[in-house]
């Protein structure tokens, strides 16, 4: 089982981060490294959670941006949940493999990393 990690931009328009096909060339073109084992993922300057919303059955927490507003849900709620500046990069693909522990741990590792360089390209989180 794999860990989707998506949000909802302020366009209300579901994306899943981690799959679309421009991935590669963003990355080729970013200079954005990977956050190390000992690093501490927290909310960039200027953003902040905005209040939680119920969508049918699920919640969703807001993080408001210079830029806008990004609804988060599922497993993109629960890694920037955990990036509160306390707990360690290496901490929290801990948690989150312990939590999917049917999961493939390097899939899990991957996925929080890209998901985590993605946000700090968009200058949502810093590490």
């Amino acid at each position: 089982r794999s860990i989707a990690i998506g949000f909802i931009n302020r366009n209300a328009e579901s994306r899943n981060l981690l799959s679309r096909a421009a991935h590669d060339t963003w990355r080729a073109s970013s200079s954005m490294p990977p956050p190390e084992d000992n690093s501490q993922p927290r909310l960039a300057t200027g953003c902040r959670w905005g209040p939680e919303q119920k969508t049918g059955t699920e919640e969703v927490r807001v993080i408001l941006f210079p830029e806008g507003a990004i609804k988060l849900q599922g497993t993109g709620r629960q890694v920037l949940e955990r990036c509160d500046g306390q707990r360690t990069f290496s901490q929290i693909i801990q948690e989150l493999q312990a939590q999917f522990a049917d999961a493939d741990p390097a899939k899990i590792r991957t996925d929080i990393s890209q998901f985590l360089e993605q946000l700090r390209h968009k200058r949502i989180v810093d590490y």
